[in-house]
């Protein structure tokens, strides 16, 4: 019997030895991609501490409850789906410095039009981060199931390690709050939300999140708009009237140009301009040199709806998905109530992105996508149809519309992981260290070889008299991860506030009764629509009086842009992360009295924006109106 008693004890002392060998197993694994596989500073013992205690209480939480499920082979499930999740944050921040959010999963479709940029962000060395999963397969179940005799149900031993995660949370939570106050409100910081309560725990805490978001819009009324109508009365300034309708009447092409950043622009590599056309073109319009893009994890999807709605995108996920059935009071439905035949032209599939729904949201009247070019394998590489080609076409089928029009074209071939076959090769490849920054100047240059055939065929077609151009660049190419390359072409180190100015994106009117000038006002893709409306003699606060952005020509408006993480700029300093620049030297200085007012007004601006997508309350638009209104008679 004694001889039993001592069997069945160590028997236990296996089984809880195992255990306790594939949880250390796994912590080990979670610390080695959040230490250095992530961006995640530490700039303290206390914070590696923190990092590394993170995971334990979300480890245990998903090994407790495979094991109350199903015993050894829960745990082991766990293990896999655990590896899965994180691998697949590991492949997304490779790409956009940035981790997966639930809305983000639920696109899982628009992977099959990837394929060029997941091959790139594979890595041979990423099988060893599945190594351990066989490591823990032969500890689970190496023992025979005769041999391992429990001293109590698995069910008691699921439940107790995920009841005991509870407390370790907690501890994790106040240990993290001893160098982060309110850290769970600072849904804008992905990356010190992981570096603090550690990656698991960030994605229940998302779903959380999705919850309430989801809520946000179930108990919605129409009185949650006025104040949202109050803020931006506030903000308008008296219009300068400067070129107020010089396009009137005429049609409105919108230029979308992927990946382009601003540093490429009248810059050079190995002595030969990067975009040559672009530098000629600019100078026969109004440029705008501080011009930022806007966007966040929907990326071209966002800097549609910036430029559409003058709202901002989402923090978490892209509203061409999350929201796509919610009320707007978009530009191309305002014009299409001003006789403007309204379209967009991408030759993708027309599902990619929601596209298809979303713009059915927006109000267009028609959209060219994919299936309605001549899309053939020699006219296509990497993501698809060359810019080359989509620009003749794009071109061709405008010389058809009816007039006016108002169509947006969004082009492909400058795009992550910027490959060209080699005869499209005009320039010679960079030298940094990064293989992504190198054929980014090649893909920028074929960009600009494309543009400039566009350009010049349509100055010598009949729309070139009556219609106004505008291009734009929708987001960054080159991700912070690259920082390092980057500093190596720009010859200087790239730090936080170089990173912020390394946003600005190209921005160019142009047209036949355009004038020539350059303009240092500081904006984003957010000023688009009241630019346009002022451009072609439209008023648009009366058919939609929500929008964020200031016309970029109105001489009294203030400088001033946001990103969607809240760090900011105006004329003279530059917000980030709670740190203020002076604008001019990149110099710290003092928050207070400098930088204060700019990043409440940032979070302000966001909130309000993001209270108006959540709840829907475009919908109750007309009756706000008219509680403004009799709000304003009462006053009298």
């Amino acid at each position: 019997m004694l001889t039993k008693i001592k069997q069945t004890l160590l028997n236990n002392k296996k089984k809880m030895g195992t255990y306790a060998g594939v949880i250390a197993l796994f912590w080990l694994k979670m610390y080695i991609i959040q230490r250095f596989v992530f961006n995640l500073p530490v700039e303290n013992t206390n914070e590696a501490f923190i990092l590394a205690f993170n995971p334990l209480s979300s480890i245990l939480l998903i090994f407790g409850l495979g094991l109350l499920i199903a015993g050894r082979k829960g745990l082991l499930i766990s293990y896999i789906l655990g590896s899965a999740l994180l691998y697949v944050n590991v492949l997304f921040y490779r790409e956009y410095n940035d981790f997966i959010t639930l809305p983000m999963i639920e696109q899982v479709a628009n992977l099959a039009g990837m394929g060029g940029s997941i091959q790139e962000i594979l890595s041979v060395g990423d099988i060893f981060l599945f190594v351990d999963v066989l490591i823990a397969a032969f500890l689970l179940f190496y023992l025979r199931v005769d041999r391992f005799v429990s001293f109590m149900p698995k069910r008691l031993e699921g439940a107790a390690l995920a009841i005991v995660a509870i407390p370790m949370f907690m501890i994790n939570l106040a240990w993290a709050e001893t160098e982060r106050t309110d850290l769970l409100e600072r849904t804008f910081d992905r990356n010190m939300l992981v570096q603090y309560i550690g990656l698991l725990n960030y994605h229940a805490y998302d779903i959380t999140l999705q919850g309430r978001t989801e809520m946000k819009r179930t108990f919605a009324d129409s009185n949650e708009l006025v104040p949202v109508i109050n803020y931006v009365n506030e903000q308008n300034k008296e219009d300068s009237d400067k070129l107020e309708g010089v396009a009137e009447g005429k049609n409105v092409i919108i230029l979308s140009l992927e990946s382009t950043q601003t540093f490429t622009v009248d810059n050079t590599l190995h002595g030969e301009e990067i975009t040559p056309y672009f530098n000629q073109m600019k100078e026969e319009g109004i440029y705008f040199n501080n011009f930022y893009h806007q966007v966040k994890q929907g990326r071209t999807s966002d800097s549609e709806f910036l430029l559409d709605n003058s709202m901002y995108g989402l923090n978490r996920g892209a509203v061409f998905f999350t929201h796509s059935d919610n009320e707007y009071e978009a530009t191309p439905e305002i014009l299409s109530e001003n006789g403007y035949f309204t379209a967009n032209m991408h030759a993708n599939d027309k599902t990619f992105w929601n596209r298809n729904g979303m713009y059915d949201s927006l109000g267009y009247d028609e959209y060219y996508s994919k299936e309605d070019y001549d899309v053939t394998e020699e006219k296509s590489h990497g993501w698809g149809y060359l810019d080359e080609y989509f620009f003749q076409d794009s071109l061709n089928k405008m010389k058809d519309m009816e007039e006016p029009f108002y169509t947006k074209m969004i082009t492909l071939t400058n795009h992550y992981p910027f490959t060209l076959p080699e005869e499209l090769q005009t320039l010679e490849a960079g030298e940094t260290s990064s293989t992504t920054l190198n054929r980014y100047f090649q893909t920028m240059r074929y960009q600009d070889e494309a543009l400039r055939q566009f350009v010049e065929e349509f100055k010598q077609s009949e729309l070139y008299d009556d219609t106004v151009l505008l291009v734009y660049g929708d987001h960054f190419g080159i991700s912070e991860n690259h920082q390092e390359a980057m500093g190596e072409y720009l010859g200087k180190e790239v730090g936080a506030f170089e990173q912020f100015q390394l946003q600005r994106v190209p921005f160019l009117i142009y047209g036949k009764d355009i004038p020539s000038m350059k303009s240092d006002t500081v904006g984003g893709q957010v000023d688009l629509r009241p630019t346009i409306m002022n451009l072609l003699g439209l008023e648009e606060e009366d058919d939609n009086p929500i929008q964020f952005g200031s016309d970029l020509l109105n001489e009294k408006r203030d400088d001033f842009v946001v990103d969607r993480d809240g760090n900011f700029a105006n004329a003279e300093y530059v917000g980030i992360e709670g740190v203020c620049y002076d604008r001019e030297t990149g110099e710290e200085v003092e928050v207070e009295g400098a930088c204060e007012e700019g990043f409440d007004k940032a979070q302000e601006e966001l909130n309000m924006s993001d209270s108006v997508i959540y709840g829907d309350l475009l919908r109750y638009l007309d009756e706000s109106q008219l509680v403004e209104e009799n709000n304003e008679t009462s006053a009298e």
